[in-house]
């Protein structure tokens, strides 16, 4: 299921990393050598080295998160039934894309950036693969389980708690700009859409996630 959310994000948004998620996934203890979050069920792991201007990415996944999600044949059926882990392995799966795709821009990428659109990658991925009829109520009821509202850990700094929540708001509105695309049905022009934002940088991106519908 791993290398499916990856390939389908990789379609969604017309790239291609030549580095395979689940060859770079490590265990707990070497997720906790390299600085994660000793309470973390999915992290991305950087680490930069300036002597040769190089950076390793890898990416732990609790073990239990992996061994339910492979259990998926697609993405879940409900809006509960396995919808909440299917989205903490795609968002891990976008973290890693995402700093891959930015790595090979040469570009630096902000943790705020780094979140929003892993938020806007679980909304499409969930939306594509559900595409088809009914699609349009599936994806207004998918903004609300996903944006409205949000629970966060008790755990987290008062800088964290803030950039989630960031990224949650700028995601939700994004993604009530892309329902009226999807209710029509128009594919092409959604995936046009996604695949810009997508190619944005930095502040630009954000600013392009936070405007509202007109």
């Amino acid at each position: 299921m791993i290398d499916r959310i990856q390939e389908h994000l990789e379609a969604i948004y017309g790239i291609r990393c030549e580095l395979r998620v689940h060859e770079n996934l490590v265990d707990g203890e070497a997720a906790r050598a390299l600085g994660a979050a000793t309470r973390a069920r999915e992290e991305l792991l950087v680490l930069e080295d300036p002597a040769t201007d190089s950076m390793e990415v890898a990416l732990y996944l609790e073990p239990e998160l992996i061994e339910r999600v492979s259990s998926l044949t697609t993405v879940p059926a409900s809006l509960d039934d396995g919808l909440g882990e299917f989205c903490e392995v795609a968002e891990g799966v976008s973290h890693f894309l995402y700093m891959a795709h930015c790595a090979g821009q040469d570009r630096q990428v902000s943790l705020l950036e780094l979140e929003a659109q892993a938020e806007v990658d679980k909304f499409a991925i969930c939306t594509f693969l559900r595409w088809g009829a009914g699609v349009a109520d599936w994806a207004k009821h998918l903004t609300a389980r996903l944006f409205h509202p949000a629970g966060y850990h008790p755990h987290l700094s008062v800088a964290e708690r803030w950039r989630y929540e960031e990224a949650n708001r700028l995601a939700r509105t994004y993604a009530e700009r892309l329902l009226p695309l999807i209710r029509a049905g128009h594919l092409d022009r959604l995936l046009s859409e996604l695949r810009h934002g997508y190619r944005l940088g930095a502040e630009a991106k954000l600013a392009y996630f936070a405007r509202s519908a007109a």
